[in-house]
């Protein structure tokens, strides 16, 4: 089930309750929950990891299938570390 429940908390003991119309066949058990603000933080992280890992990603494959000539090596990696500092500032990284 993934639909938001709107629920009564006890500010005391944390106790949660949502009334529903009973049928006749409630059994009570155990379920665990988090607050929908916290979840939405979590939405939120996994979004920017997952655009931080895909820039990263793109990195490593031109790494990976970059052949420079025998005398543009450095040339070649001065121009992938470029582009590996101007990916860490889009992430936001400060190092």
């Amino acid at each position: 089930m993934s639909d938001r429940v709107k629920a009564w908390q006890c500010i005391g003991c944390g106790k949660i309750e949502a009334p529903q119309t009973c049928i006749g066949v409630c059994q009570d058990r155990k379920v665990e929950f988090v607050y929908a603000a916290e979840h939405e933080r979590a939405l939120a992280e996994l979004a920017r990891a997952r655009r931080q890992a895909s820039l990263l990603e793109a990195l490593v494959r031109r790494l990976a299938h970059t052949h420079p000539h025998p005398d543009e090596w450095e040339h070649s990696y001065r121009a992938l570390q470029a582009q590996a500092l101007s990916m860490l500032a889009a992430i936001g990284d400060a190092h």
